[in-house]
């Protein structure tokens, strides 16, 4: 038996631009579908807002997303609640959304993408268990961790 367990984000009306960025940083499709879609009158305040989405790439990145119906809320102002301190990660975050890239060069340009609008929690470097690390909270408020995959780590 096979499992593959992919994280579904949940967003107050932002999930498709969400989808949309990460198809720009990590490639592959994106599929949306709207709560109008599926019956939901036009005229109704949420019919546009996205009731399944996902982003899959050939590379293996897969990530779903949708809209909580109601009121939306925008992205949290100020700084994430995760910080690195003395070299240790303090945070009241359930979960963090990990990548690992094969080389440094390719986890390189996935956190320059991901950068992009961001809040850098750890720059992008060397680290003393890879080759890069880095930690950033994306324009959206999900913190990511991008790595260089394990065996990579600075002789």
């Amino acid at each position: 038996m096979s499992l593959n367990a992919v994280v579904h984000l949940n967003f107050r009306g932002q999930a498709r631009g969400a989808l949309e960025f990460y198809q720009s940083v990590f490639g592959g499709q994106t599929t949306v579908t709207t709560y109008g879609d599926f019956g939901m009158p036009a005229e109704a305040p949420d019919a546009a807002k996205v009731v399944f989405g996902q982003v899959v790439a050939d590379n293996g990145f897969r990530v779903l997303a949708y809209d909580v119906p109601g009121d939306e809320i925008p992205v949290a102002e100020g700084e994430p609640t995760t910080r690195r301190e003395n070299g240790t990660t303090i945070t009241d975050e359930p979960f963090f959304l990990s990548v690992s890239g094969e080389t440094v060069e390719e986890a390189t340009g996935l956190w320059e993408r991901l950068a992009d609008g961001a809040t850098v929690i750890e720059k992008f470097g060397p680290s003393p268990w890879a080759a890069g690390f880095g930690m950033l909270a994306d324009r959206f408020g999900v913190t990511w961790i991008v790595d260089v995959a394990a065996g990579s780590a600075p002789a």
